[in-house]
């Protein structure tokens, strides 16, 4: 049995209970920055771990070796039938999730699952298991989003102009920008800000289940449904509903949304009282709405609907002057959840932080400082530390490795140094001052470099250049 706490507050205690020790101690990783964390590897064990402590929600593997998860869930409710017990497997079809219904599970969450999903729905069990109504703003401060980068100034005054509206915002932008930091920022400072603000990502949630869980349905609805449920409609009224992932949902899902904003009326499933409902609709995607609508994937009425106001989130490569302050931000948290003392980055991590194009954006950045942290050996991160993989920095392992390919037929070495340049630009987002340092030279001679070499910058990226005078290298 492995335990951990959190100092910041007195935190409700969670079971998980899974046989596979790998997704059993990452479950207890990220619950544990919230909640102390009690974990189990068989049916058996979580039984006798329910008996002689207090537990107030647990998530349950289904397929295990010895007691099977239906039949400890069974147990479980005859032991404590308030208790809520969230399913997770990685064997999810539409049979195993109504079985786990069936069986009273709160919620059934199919693996790999959403990490900001899996904690949300901890914490709506905890709540729905202490008040009729859940809340769903989560426990302790929500985090603030940081930013000096111009693309996020224009972010923050979106949210300002926003901030007494109830319009309808879409959220664009790549994974791990932080959409739905901005829809809460949106709730927190509108005048629904005392009011629920309830999340949801479509795309992780069962089609089969998704309008259940987005209209709630009456009892004996179908197969499983004991009781009335409402949805997260619901849950959220007078106050914010953030869809995420909105291109996910299917066409039928789509209309029932659709018809939500229009008449602010739905119906649960298996229901025919029509409800009212007062919230006001936030959406997020990663992906190409209005292509998505040309290809008649994505209803373009949904879509005009959805896009009254939009806000788009810049990759975390179009902000360099915010990766090192959002990695200090990160070092501050991971020292205080790892009790591990580490006061910043080495010269050179910082260098290898700005190099970097960062794919996954600023979620693959916190998730690189708090592995960096666990391995650091010493009070800085250095770049050893980082592990990010061949980025073009000094130092990297390529004596193996020929770094450029000379075709047979030959290649004028002006067309290398061309191709080099090129390289170095897109890798520093076409900032000359970063790529002339990549490649070991001087922003004069970068600059020289481009006009020689007719180089075409991005339109988007020109900025007004000193007169050229030429120079050697």
């Amino acid at each position: 049995m492995e335990t951990s706490t959190s100092e910041s507050r007195q935190p409700s205690t969670v079971l998980v209970v899974d046989d596979e020790r790998g997704p059993r101690l990452a479950l207890q990783l990220i619950l544990q920055r919230e909640f102390l964390v009690v974990t189990a590897q068989s049916g058996e064990e979580a039984l006798e771990i329910l008996k002689n402590e207090r537990v107030e929600a647990v998530t349950l593997d289904l397929k295990m070796p010895g007691l099977a998860g239906q039949n400890t869930l069974s147990l479980i409710r005859s032991v404590d039938p308030d208790l809520p017990v969230i399913i997770m497997t990685a064997h999810s079809d539409l049979d195993s999730a109504v079985a786990a219904y069936e069986g009273g599970a709160f919620e059934y969450l199919p693996k790999p699952f959403d990490v900001d999903q899996a904690v949300e729905l901890i914490r709506r069990a905890l709540g729905e298991s202490q008040r009729e109504q859940a809340v769903l703003e989560p426990v302790g401060e929500v985090p603030e989003i940081l930013g000096k980068a111009p693309a996020m100034q224009e972010v923050f005054r979106a949210i300002g102009r926003l901030s007494q509206s109830s319009a309808t915002v879409l959220i664009t932008g790549e994974s791990g920008t932080g959409k739905e930091l901005v829809a809460r920022a949106l709730h927190r400072h509108s005048t629904r800000a005392t009011k629920p603000f309830v999340a949801i990502n479509t795309a992780a949630m069962p089609k089969d289940l998704l309008e259940s869980e987005l209209f709630g349905h009456e009892r004996g609805a179908f197969t499983g449904a004991q009781a009335l449920r409402r949805g997260r409609f619901e849950q959220a009224e007078g106050g914010t509903l953030f869809l995420d992932e909105i291109g996910d949902m299917s066409q039928s899902t789509q209309a029932k949304i659709l018809r939500v904003l229009q008449e602010h009326e739905f119906e649960r499933l298996g229901g025919t009282r029509t409800l009212r409902v007062d919230v006001r609709l936030m959406a997020a995607t990663n992906r190409d709405l209005p292509a998505m609508v040309a290809a008649g994937q994505f209803r373009e009425d949904l879509y005009y609907r959805l896009n009254v106001v939009s806000i788009e989130m810049p990759p975390l490569r179009e902000r360099k002057d915010d990766i090192v302050p959002l990695a200090h931000t990160f070092i501050r948290k991971f020292s205080a959840e790892l009790k591990k003392k580490i006061d910043g980055l080495e010269p050179d991590a910082q260098k290898l932080l700005m190099r970097y194009n960062w794919p996954g954006n600023i979620r693959e950045l916190e998730n690189a400082i708090e592995r960096a942290m666990l391995l650091a050996d010493g009070t800085h991160i250095s770049m050893e530390d980082l592990r990010l993989g061949d980025t073009g920095a000094a130092g990297s392992p390529r004596e193996s490795a020929s770094i450029i390919k000379i075709p047979p037929t030959g290649i004028p070495l002006e067309e290398i140094e061309r191709l080099a340049i090129v390289e170095a630009l897109k890798m520093s987002n076409w900032v000359q001052k970063d790529a002339a340092e990549l490649l070991g030279i001087s922003p004069r001679v970068m600059n020289y470099k481009i006009k020689i070499l007719a180089i075409e910058i991005p339109r988007s990226r020109r900025v007004i250049a000193e007169p050229v005078t030429p120079v050697t290298s």
